[in-house]
Formats: structure tokens, sequence, C-alpha cells
């Protein structure tokens, strides 16, 4: 339990991350999601800001996330019962993203006359360790330790389809404090995820997504306390636009299989506007 905060974080699916958009908008998003793992509960509410800007003649974006959660659950450690609940600020997460072929950066008016064929684009995140954490505790909604996530994704038009196919790479820095001052480590965790997307007329979409995970097996001060990780999930994403300017999201998925039974399942719902670019 210990793990499940971070990785809720690292296993996200997230449908149109290699899209392209005008250079200078801008996106704020607040929104609220649920995960649930046999006892455990995370609530995030989380807001989102990210800005489209121009990569060497592509577009790219910049984003940071900033999340508050509330993290509660029961379980046992060999024979010890542990009932324990943290709230807090978590770990933020700064990303960039660029697109290397098939999305020009454009302005506002250049994209109206824009026309999807296929996108070919990179990403790297990272999450700051300023979460609330307390080394006496298991359980804690901020990690004391960072990821990093390099990915790398393609995304293909075909009428209002787009075929999209992302691999990533989570990369896990060590805690010094787990505990009363034992060390943390994990191997890295490898995944890849696949959304099918239909664009609707009104620009709203809705998307069908799955994703694959392996690795990441934990050790405490070089010992191993669990096996690798290998997960499943699927899921699906619903955006629809209120008016030019706000759209509303709602995603869900569910983890279908667990190699060392940590799967868990995901509600949210988000409320976006946009702004800049001329718009």
């Amino acid at each position: 339990m210990a793990f499940l905060y971070q990785n809720a974080n690292a296993q996200e699916i997230e449908a149109r991350q290699y899209s392209n958009a005008p250079i200078g908008i801008n996106f704020v998003t607040g929104g609220i999601a649920q995960a649930r793992g046999g006892s455990y509960r995370l609530t995030t509410e989380a807001v989102n800001l990210t800005r489209i800007v121009d990569v060497f003649g592509q577009s790219g974006r910049i984003s940071l996330l900033l999340p508050y959660a509330q993290l509660t659950g029961s379980g046992s450690v060999g024979s010890q019962n542990i009932n324990a609940s943290a709230e807090g600020l978590s770990d933020p997460v700064i990303k960039v993203s660029a697109n290397l072929y098939g999305a020009p950066a454009l302005s506002l008016d250049e994209f109206k006359g824009y026309q999807q064929d296929l996108i070919i684009g990179t990403s790297l995140a990272a999450s700051i360790p300023w979460g609330k954490y307390n080394s006496d505790q298991m359980l804690n909604v901020g990690a004391n330790r960072s990821l990093i996530q390099p990915g790398i994704g393609a995304s293909q038009a075909i009428g209002p389809w787009r075929l999209e196919l992302a691999g990533m790479a989570t990369i896990y820095t060590s805690n010094n404090n787990f505990l009363g001052g034992k060390t943390l480590s994990q191997n890295p965790m490898y995944s890849t995820e696949s959304h099918v997307i239909y664009y609707f007329k009104n620009t709203a979409w809705i998307s069908a997504d799955a994703t694959y995970y392996i690795g990441g097996q934990s050790y405490v001060n070089g010992s191993p306390i669990n096996g690798s990780q290998e997960n499943w999930r699927f899921g699906s994403t619903l955006s629809y636009p209120i008016n030019k300017q706000n759209s509303i999201r709602l995603t869900g998925s569910k983890g279908v299989y667990s190699k060392t039974n940590n799967s868990y399942d995901a509600l949210g719902v988000s409320w976006q506007y946009r702004w800049g670019g001329g718009l």
C-alpha cells in the first residue's frame, strides 16, 4: 500500500498526448479523480496548467500538475495490522513534450486549415518530491522520491478516427528515509498504451484506451519486498465542448489483470478552460 499513490500516477492512461494545437494557446484544467484498490482509496484534486509552444517548427507542450490528495486504507504487513490515512499536497509533476513530425507550429488562423495525418512525438515528465511525507508512516501522499518518465508515441488520423500508440519508461530515484531511515529503491517500469479515438462534428471526442505495464520490483535496504509487476488496464475518456473556451472531460479505467495484486479502478471528472493565441 505504500506505493499506491505513485503507482496510480505511473499507470495513468492519457489519450491525445501527441496531437497538434495552435501556438500560444493556454489550458487550465481542474478536476477530481478517485482510485480504489482493495481496501485502499486515493482521492486527488488537481490543477493542470499547459501552454502550447513552438519547438523547432513543430508544436510542443509544457505542463505543470499540482495535486492534493487523501489516501486511506487498512491492511497487514506480516502479522501486523495497519490502519492509516494521509492527506496533503502531493508531488507536483512537470511534463514537456515535443512533436517531431506531422504537427507544424501554427497560429490560430493557420490551424483552421490543418488536417492531421501522422504525428510522431516524444515527452519527458518528472515529479518533484514536495508532497507531504512522514517517514514513520507507511501510507503517504508524498513519495519522498522522484519519478522520471521519458516517452515516445505516434498518432495516425483516418477520417474522424485517431489511432495512437505510445511507449514509456518510469525511472524511480531512491527514498533514503523510508520507515525510519531505511532505503527504498525500485527497478524501472516499462509500459505501452494504445487509444482508438473518434471525433464528433462538434469537436467532442471519445476514446477506448488500453495499457500494459511490466517491471517495477521494489527493495528495502537491497532486499526485495515484492515481485516484478505486470498489469493490464482498460479505460475510456469522453471530452465534450461546452463552448469555444470550455469543455468537460469524464474518464474511467479498470485493472483487468495484475501479477502482484496491486490492481485498482479509477474514475475522474475535470473542467478545462483555454485562452490565448488570438482566441
